[in-house]
């Protein structure tokens, strides 16, 4: 399906299109259903919102980083995208409304999330129920790459996470993107984001910013979706690819004529409800 493509994106016309994704949300993700539990917390100095269906203690937990190319976006466009994870999966979701680029760059964001997955082991478990030994961390696009490095900077720390769910994710620094871009998502939005949260002089070979190029051995098992319309897919296909040869389980789907972050657009998109049943059948093998 072809979209419409969007005005380019720079510093200057950041807080407009940070707002017109706010805007944008309701009709892309459409009503979510009802649960349990949804409350705003403070995980470990970072804001963050949790999502329960269930009232159970010991309920495993998604750790979950919402896309918007590390510069837009929160918990609340992604409001919709966690409750629908929560209500199918029967998981809970701890969504993470991490600091955005440019104003706060490399490694703020993935700090935060990593101070977040410390709080849920912790503190975080204990108050709200949940089991400290079950936890997956997810996201889509940006999100997908800060999922990713937190799944990395997790096995570093030796601490044990149950799977890892890459939603179109952002995965190499060098951007060297096909021409897709009358697909929504474009080359120059890529480099813009890129520069946002790793400016130039930041050293992007590290593996905290190309996990292509990190050790990937003992990473917890993947699941990596991709759309065939999306520039990212063929990064996001190398990634998984590398993980299957470090020996990690993953499955690995391309969605056909699909476009960029299409899970996250429940209301456009039948695909994207197949792809939330995907992500929490994964949920409740691990």
């Amino acid at each position: 399906m072809q979209v419409q493509q969007r005005v380019p994106l720079t510093r200057a016309a950041l807080p407009a299109a940070r707002l017109s994704m706010v805007q944008a949300t309701p009709a892309e993700v459409g009503d979510a259903p009802p649960i349990r539990s949804v409350v705003n917390v403070d995980a470990g100095g970072v804001a963050a919102r949790l999502y329960r269906d269930g009232d159970h203690d010991a309920m495993p937990v998604v750790l979950y980083a919402h896309g918007g190319g590390w510069v837009m976006g929160s918990v609340d466009t992604h409001d919709g995208l966690c409750r629908h994870l929560a209500a199918e999966s029967g998981w809970a979701v701890l969504s993470v409304d991490y600091r955005l680029a440019p104003e706060c760059p490399y490694p703020a964001a993935v700090d935060d999330m990593a101070r977040a997955l410390t709080w849920l082991r912790g503190p975080g478990a204990a108050r709200h129920g949940l089991d400290p030994g079950r936890i997956a961390v997810a996201g889509d696009s940006a999100g997908g790459h800060l999922a990713a490095v937190t799944a990395r900077r997790a096995r570093d720390a030796g601490t044990r996470l149950v799977g890892q769910m890459l939603i179109c994710p952002v995965i190499d620094p060098a951007a060297d993107y096909p021409a897709l871009d009358e697909y929504g998502l474009d080359r120059e939005e890529m480099r813009f984001f890129w520069d946002a949260y790793a400016p130039p002089g930041v050293d992007r070979t590290q593996p905290d910013l190309d996990p292509l190029r990190a050790d990937l051995t003992g990473l917890p098992p993947a699941v990596v979706i991709t759309a065939e319309l999306d520039l990212l897919s063929a990064e996001g296909e190398r990634y998984a690819a590398r993980l299957l040869a470090a020996g990690v389980p993953v499955t690995a789907a391309r969605y056909q004529g699909l476009i960029h972050n299409f899970p996250r657009k429940l209301a456009l998109f039948d695909a994207a409800h197949v792809a939330l049943a995907q992500l929490a059948a994964a949920l409740n093998r691990w």
